[in-house]
């Protein structure tokens, strides 16, 4: 198992997770004048509570402290040589703060059900990682990605306990039957007539042309607004589907392809020769295996004047078939089916799910408080 594809999946929805950049306020406006309204109105009413300076929020009386926010909003700024503003700064920490009440809430949730990740399974998955490397390259790999042990075991940890939740609490509850495949491959029957082969493919992308965040498509209103942007997004998102998060999640959050973002940037199947039409992908995914990703690559448009970089793209290789009518028999297309209303359903689940114990958890956003209180005097 190579170190560039940590597969310890089943991350949340990156509705919790966001990458942020300086300029794309509109889209971070909105959800900072969210959270901010709520402290409005208990403002307005008089709530005093009190906290320690070193705690920003509470979930369910467990604090959210400031190291944690701080060192979340060093991550969000990355290598970054821009400098936000106190307005921009202060709507990052606000999401910042929003992720790790969304991640406090499963893992109280998780640990209620007794499903938290065991030290023993955090071992073996670290083993797992480790096993194609020596202790120094392993080290080394480590710190090109900017972490600890701690923070890798931390990351699986969470990332399997949350797996083991969705497990439990969605995944086992869906039932794809036969009659569903049936139905499915009696609607869609010509998308199983392959005259050529076909890639079925799943896309990341990013521009670094400047529009308005509302028209990224995605589920965070996340957009780049020039290239340097663009290229750090890019790297951000490359990096986290190599530490194992799900490539689905992090494309209906933050690609900007609009037309398919929302569906885990799925582009459906392919054929050969329209993957020829671009040499640089059909390059790309013919060196990969069905589930693996490809590099960043450029994103090119077409102008009179030739073709033009715009932006960059990630690709997902999530199936290949050879030609020829596929029949409903064919184990390959009941899987393929049911595997795509699987996720699907899973997908629109775990985020109605999230929502569901936001709303029933006990959540004290100080940080927010102080923020609105400040900027209405």
């Amino acid at each position: 198992m190579k170190f560039e594809a940590w597969k310890f999946e089943a991350r949340k929805s990156d509705a919790r997770r966001t990458t942020l950049s300086f300029s794309s306020l509109s889209q971070l406006s909105a959800k900072a004048a969210s959270v901010a309204t709520l402290a409005a109105l208990c403002a307005l009413a008089g709530c005093q509570r009190s906290h320690g300076p070193d705690v920003l929020a509470t979930v369910n009386g467990k604090p959210i402290m400031k190291a944690d926010v701080e060192t979340r909003y060093q991550d969000t700024l990355g290598q970054s040589n821009q400098h936000p503003s106190q307005e921009q700064a202060n709507i990052i920490r606000l999401n910042v703060v929003r992720d790790l009440i969304d991640e406090e809430i499963l893992m109280q949730r998780a640990a209620k059900l007794n499903l938290t990740a065991t030290d023993e399974e955090v071992q073996s998955k670290i083993n797992e990682i480790k096993a194609p490397f020596t202790q120094e390259e392993f080290d080394k790999r480590l710190a090109q990605k900017h972490l600890t042990l701690d923070d890798l075991k931390r990351e699986i940890r969470r990332g399997k306990t949350e797996e083991k939740l969705f497990n439990k609490e969605i995944n086992s509850k869906i039932n794809v039957t036969d009659s569903d495949i049936a139905s499915y491959y009696n609607a869609n029957k010509s998308e199983f007539n392959l005259i050529e082969p076909q890639y079925h493919l799943a896309q990341i992308v990013v521009t670094g042309l400047p529009a308005p965040s509302q028209q990224a498509g995605n589920l965070q209103n996340s957009k780049a607004s020039n290239d340097a942007e663009a290229k750090k997004k890019i790297e951000t998102l490359h990096n986290r589907i190599e530490s194992g998060e799900d490539f689905g999640m992090l494309a209906a959050n933050f690609s900007e392809r609009p037309d398919n973002a929302q569906s885990g940037g799925d582009m459906g199947f392919i054929s050969e020769s329209q993957l020829h039409s671009d040499a640089d992908v059909y390059n790309a995914v013919a060196k990969i295996k069905p589930g693996q990703v490809t590099d960043i690559l450029p994103l090119y448009e077409n102008t009179p004047a030739g073709k033009k970089a715009v932006g960059y793209a990630i690709y997902k290789l999530i199936d290949k078939q050879a030609a020829g009518q596929r029949e409903l028999n064919d184990p390959r297309v009941q899987q393929t089916i049911r595997t795509q209303l699987r996720d699907a359903r899973s997908q629109l689940l775990k985020n109605a799910y999230i929502e569901m114990l936001r709303d029933q958890s006990r959540v004290e956003n100080y940080l927010a408080e102080e923020i609105f209180k400040n900027g209405a005097q």
